[in-house]
């Protein structure tokens, strides 16, 4: 690997950023100034603002060895970030004066420019706060709803532009082994590696199509680029999300999915795999991207490996420490044998509900994916969606009528099974959650879980009828517009369970304190009895 080209000398470097740590050269009140450095830049903490400084570097993939690249990436850092929080990123400030003598905004010859930033207390970034423990279930949801809305909002790739085009994926994938084969002597971490990049490409291949189709289709935006917990922070307990990629444009315009697969990735990695499930889940139900789920997998193992490759970067360096030298590689590994968990097979499962409404289905259906690990395919929503409505948009339909005729039904039964097989295709688990009152709607799923040599399994959720009529007059915020009179309607038109059902069924009583419990040991049960 070659050594990054550097325009300045060192000690014209180290003058530079030293006298920028004189408080009395700034234009605002700085009682004291700590400083943090990367291998690509200076940031210089002053209490009320922050100023990064791009070092003068070329490492092929993000040159900024003159200023005027400088320059221009710094005003690309703005620009993109403040897509996602005006308050945060402010302006690009030029520097003038000399390297001992600087001066912020001077009328001189500019020697350097700085992104200056509002400065944020460091306590509150979510990749120590995983390390804590102390994520939330708020904070992951309100994550979901950052992503989705910032996804629906940003820049298309025209079809005809160079970023992400399948064999351009390819070489970003192979480029992490490329780095990371001459950094290791261990015969396990080899052959770990070998598997790995084996798995990648034979699943491009079979990918490829895919990927392409999907630039073709729009899911190729100018994403964040570097979408993981550690660009994250809670300002006044409001997720902020920054530092997207501004140095190589083919890094961050990419698929959509590409980002998703990297924050579950990372959730993963700091064992929050539950969130992980969460945030797929919440984010799929808000987009209706399940296509991408195909694609989630070798992006997983992507992600992942890029993080792998930058701890084993790091560990090369001369000047990292032996205590963080011991956390770089414990992190290789762990980001190592995670992508070899992703490529690794899983006998999958079919789950269908089965129930009236207010019966429960979508809160426990909802609680088991987050815990096990399914995907949750909510009727309510996709029967909006398949026919032009938000989730939370009243369709003003009655029994009998608009999304709830007897065509309605059918196409959306047939809408969840085209999104089911998508999933399982992809080698996702999943829990179809819906009413399955009609005998003909549970038969076609059973025969859609054989095709697939999954465990199929029936959850029937009972609940008395006051208890039905007490949850749906209690419904607030839910996609699903059930009245009393619908409730009526389906007790009247419903289809028993039949005798040869019922090796396939689950009884759950949802109003059960220990409901999700007994779920997960019956599922367990069933789905260990046929691998």
């Amino acid at each position: 690997m070659s050594h990054p080209f550097i325009e300045n000398d060192v000690s014209g470097l180290e003058t530079l950023i030293g006298a920028l740590c004189d408080p009395s050269i700034y234009p605002h009140p700085v009682q004291t100034i700590s400083q943090i450095t990367t291998h690509i830049s200076w940031v210089l903490l002053t209490g009320q603002f922050a100023y990064k400084i791009k070092k003068p570097v070329n490492f092929g993939f993000l040159d900024f060895s003159t200023l005027q690249k400088r320059l221009f990436f710094c005003q690309e850092e703005v620009r993109l970030n403040q897509r996602l929080t005006k308050d945060l990123y402010l302006e690009v400030v030029p520097i003038t004066g000399t390297f001992s003598h600087p001066e912020f905004g001077g009328n001189g010859d500019v020697i350097e420019y700085a992104v200056k930033m509002r400065q944020f207390p460091s306590g509150y970034m979510l990749n120590n706060l995983a390390v804590q423990g102390e994520l939330s279930v708020e904070t992951v949801d309100q994550i979901v709803d950052i992503v989705a809305d910032f996804h629906a909002s940003i820049t298309t790739a025209e079809t005809t532009s160079p970023y992400g085009d399948s064999k351009d994926i390819k070489h970003w994938f192979d480029e992490n082994f490329d780095h990371i084969r001459p950094l290791l002597n261990d015969e396990h971490q080899l052959l770990q590696l070998q598997t790995i990049q084996t798995w990648g490409n034979a699943a491009w291949l079979k990918l490829s199509a895919l990927m392409q189709e999907r630039k073709m289709l729009g899911y190729v935006r100018e994403c964040h680029g570097d979408l993981h917990l550690g660009n994250m922070t809670l300002i006044n307990n409001t997720v902020t999300l920054f530092d997207c990629i501004e140095f190589n444009p083919m890094l961050r315009w990419v698929d959509v999915i590409s980002e998703v697969a990297f924050l579950t990735m990372d959730f993963a990695h700091f064992g929050y795999h539950n969130y992980a499930h969460r945030f797929l889940n919440r984010y799929l139900q808000r987009t209706g991207d399940y296509q991408g789920l195909i694609l989630v997998r070798y992006y997983q193992v992507y992600r992942a490996m890029v993080r792998a490759k930058i701890s084993r970067l790091r560990i090369s360096q001369p000047s990292t420490g032996t205590i963080s030298i011991k956390q770089a590689k414990l992190d290789f590994s762990n980001f190592a044998n995670l992508a070899e968990y992703y490529i690794s097979h899983h006998q999958p499962i079919l789950i269908i509900t089965h129930g009236f409404s207010g019966s429960g289905k979508s809160t426990v259906a909802g609680q088991l994916a987050d815990k096990i690990g399914v995907i949750q395919i909510r009727s309510d929503i996709e029967r909006k969606r398949l026919f032009g409505y938000s989730a939370q948009a009243t369709s003003s339909s009655t029994p009998g009528r608009g999304l709830y005729t007897p065509e309605a039904d059918v196409k959306t039964y047939q809408y969840l099974a085209k999104l089911a097989t998508i999933s399982l295709k992809a080698g996702f688990s999943t829990i179809i959650d819906a009413t399955f009152l009609k005998h003909a709607q549970r038969q076609s799923f059973q025969k859609l879980a054989a095709d697939f040599g999954a465990t199929f399994l029936i959850v029937d959720f009972q609940a008395s009828i006051d208890e039905l009529c007490r949850r749906i007059k209690a419904r607030q915020q839910d996609a699903s517009e059930a009245t009393i009179e619908v409730l009526l309607q389906q007790q009247t038109s419903a289809e028993a369970l039949l005798t040869e059902e019922l090796t396939n069924v689950i009884g759950i009583n949802s109003a059960s304190e220990d409901v999700l419990q007994i779920l997960i040991k019956e599922i367990n049960r069933h789905w260990e009895k046929q691998i």
